[in-house]
């Protein structure tokens, strides 16, 4: 009787009165990080609705506007690889404050700016701050947690922040463009990013610092071969494929990342280490990550545009459009936990990649007679559900068995990929929508544009279903020792993607 009557003393870690004693202030850390994270993601979105009226005050023209988008785009997914080794280097804390100030600083300036040049250069700004804050983000998250438990909470959280801020971006930017001004959704990100910058030292811990001899010549390569990629893909939708602009921008991003490879596999303090792209379910969790990205661009490039110039909404209207594919995310992230454990990484991305293509597949039916609620609404609500689904596992099959030291590295690698993607899908989607499109008209090309995010999707699930294993060896709670270490970065780009639209 007396063995029964202790043992739910003994396990019963849950109750409050067993809490760790520093679980208050783990939270109050996981809640800031997760603050700057949702700041980070919603200023790739908040100023797309605001774009007709920036154009209108400061005279930018059609050729470019677009670099608005762009160069924030550029800028962050250049410099991700070189954010994440600084913040191996000399501690994530560090890091990423340092980024979070670039950042804030950024957007001041960009609210502040009277003509395009000075916007662009702000926009610039911007991205290299987010470059320094973001690799850094769920290694903070990670130190924080007191438990496993936590961390896979803080986690889930993270990629409904991640995934999620991007359409509640575009629903805030419309809120303040139809109410104030375009330079609000600027200026918002200053009082958040101070904030952050003030509380962040007394909640958050420092990470140990990894010294070590920088690789300038990997750094070098990964930043200006990812910057070239992403430069030739972002400018195929109006150069074309085949253009000496596109054609040199891969030339010259392919010859630096063949350079940066023959360099790290000499390199004592390599920038990215040979061995996390030498792991097969590490490989196809990064393509099926890419792919998913790419797929959900078609959801923020041509859904914001039909309900606006076919369903007649306004910018605010446009904006509360996409709560179905946010309010999926969250749901689905207070669920996730506890089906990793369960179900396996395999599993949960071979079914949140089906029912993504089955969410395109249906959103290439729309027409010009259609209706939100019949059309729109239920797809919507289908992706965000299966986005929630599929982000989580992904990032634990990235991060797996990373060792501490290259935690970062990793980091910036997934966050890489993600924008290369990003840049991949907007490209893909544009081009195949200008294929069928007619003058005068949106409707003509959906269906194709659609259906391509549908083979994006469909494509995931086949390198899911033939390059995952069946089951985790671990099964896909990392390790306790390898939590307290490892950087796990999301899915942030989800969201800077959008900018590339």
């Amino acid at each position: 009787m007396s063995s029964r009557d202790t043992r739910p003393t003994t396990r019963s870690p849950q109750l409050p009165t067993d809490l760790p004693p520093n679980a208050g202030r783990a939270a109050t850390g996981i809640a800031i990080v997760l603050v700057a994270q949702l700041m980070l993601v919603l200023d790739a979105t908040v100023v797309n609705v605001a774009l007709p009226r920036i154009d209108a005050d400061l005279g930018f023209g059609p050729a470019s506007l677009s670099w608005i988008l762009n160069a924030y785009t550029l800028a962050f997914g250049g410099l991700l690889l070189l954010g994440g080794r600084l913040g191996d280097v000399f501690g994530r804390l560090k890091v990423f404050e340092a980024g979070l100030a670039v950042f804030t600083l950024g957007s001041a300036l960009g609210g502040l700016a009277q003509s395009p040049g000075q916007l662009i250069a702000a926009r610039t700004l911007q991205g290299v701050g987010a470059a320094l804050a973001a690799p850094g983000v769920l290694a903070l998250l990670t130190t924080s947690a007191p438990d496993e438990a936590a961390r896979n909470r803080a986690f889930a959280l993270f990629g409904a922040v991640s995934s999620g801020g991007a359409s509640i971006g575009l629903l805030l930017g419309g809120l303040l463009t139809d109410v104030g001004s375009w330079r609000w959704t600027l200026f918002i990100n200053v009082p958040i990013g101070i904030a952050v910058l003030l509380l962040a030292p007394r909640y958050v811990d420092e990470t140990a610092r990894r010294p070590g001899r920088f690789d300038v010549v990997g750094a070098f390569t990964a930043t200006f071969g990812a910057v070239s990629l992403v430069w030739a893909l972002i400018g195929t939708p109006e150069h074309g494929w085949t253009s000496a602009r596109t054609i040199g921008g891969f030339a010259v991003g392919l010859a630096l990342l063949a350079l940066l490879a023959r360099t790290e596999v000499r390199h004592p303090h390599p920038m990215v280490q040979p061995h996390l792209v030498r792991n097969r379910a590490r490989v196809a969790a990064l393509a099926v990550m890419a792919l998913v990205i790419g797929a959900n661009l078609s959801m923020f490039f041509l859904v914001v545009q039909y309900v606006q110039g076919v369903l007649g909404f306004g910018p605010m209207t446009a904006g509360a459009a996409f709560l179905p594919f946010s309010l999926g995310i969250f749901a689905i992230s207070r669920v996730t936990p506890q089906l990793l454990p369960r179900l396996g990484a395999r599993m949960m991305i071979l079914a949140g990649s089906a029912a993504l293509a089955v969410a395109y597949a249906w959103l290439s039916t729309i027409g010009t007679d259609d209706t939100y609620l019949a059309a729109v609404f239920g797809p919507m609500l289908i992706a965000g559900l299966a986005t929630g689904v599929v982000f989580m596992p992904i990032t634990a099959t990235v991060l797996g068995g990373v060792e501490p030291e290259h935690a970062g590295s990793a980091s910036g690698l997934l966050q890489t990929t993600q924008q290369l993607g990003s840049a991949v899908g907007v490209a893909a989607i544009v081009s195949v929508y200008a294929a069928g499109a007619v003058p005068g008209e949106f409707v003509p090309g959906l269906q194709a544009a659609f259906l391509t995010s549908a083979a994006f999707a469909a494509a995931a699930v086949v390198v899911a279903a033939l390059a995952l294993p069946a089951r985790s060896p671990r099964p896909v709670q990392i390790a306790e020792e390898e939590l307290e270490a490892v950087a796990v970065e999301g899915v942030a780009a989800e969201g800077v993607a959008v900018e590339a639209a």
